[in-house]
């Protein structure tokens, strides 16, 4: 993702005068945050050495991160937008990724009533959490999906069939999607160890 918007894309700043670096900041931390510290929240509170409370401590802080990064990442393509007087929210990417950045909010604000503070009943908890866990691989999986329709929009948009930065948007996408699976399968088996 770097050496895309870095080498290719020419850098990455939320407080420019140029539009292409305002947008870079939305793949970046929308990677940063909704593709990879999620991950790790999801596996963080399985695979994290420590008492159960200090694993959900780590699963809800790295969420709580990752939605932090989403917000600005969400901004900043909305100004670029605004910079270049472009329409939001007019492609299949923009709509999965909205609605998952939404859904993931509530998942976070339910998860926190519910398993830290005040916390349900355990009768409670316990009938939540195969929802909850079900629920949030869908999410990383609705993350994934916005990620890739967000770079094929981008390279079709920028007209790079043929160009070695289409070979590497398409590899950037492989390494979603592959690290999506991998998380996926890593709750799968630690919730069935």
């Amino acid at each position: 993702m770097l050496i895309w918007l870095l080498h290719y894309r020419g850098g990455i700043e939320y407080d420019s005068d140029n539009p292409a670096r305002v947008f870079n900041v939305h793949p970046f931390l929308m990677f940063c945050g909704f593709i990879f510290l999620v991950g790790q929240a999801m596996m963080a509170y399985k695979t994290v050495p420590a008492a159960k409370q200090a694993q959900k401590v780590v699963h809800m802080v790295l969420h709580l991160i990752g939605i932090a990064l989403g917000i600005v990442g969400i901004a900043a393509v909305f100004r670029f937008h605004d910079m270049i007087g472009a329409e939001d929210m007019f492609s299949l990417h923009s709509w999965i990724g909205l609605t998952t950045f939404i859904m993931l909010g509530l998942q976070w604000l339910l998860g926190l009533v519910t398993y830290m503070f005040p916390k349900a009943s355990l009768e409670t908890r316990s009938r939540m959490m195969p929802w909850h866990i079900s629920f949030g691989r869908a999410l990383l999986y609705m993350a994934v999906a916005a990620a890739l329709t967000g770079l094929m929009q981008r390279e079709t948009l920028l007209n790079l069939r043929g160009h070695a930065e289409a070979r590497l948007i398409n590899f950037t996408g492989l390494c979603i999607l592959l690290f999506g699976i991998f998380v996926d399968l890593s709750v799968a088996m630690a919730h069935h160890a």
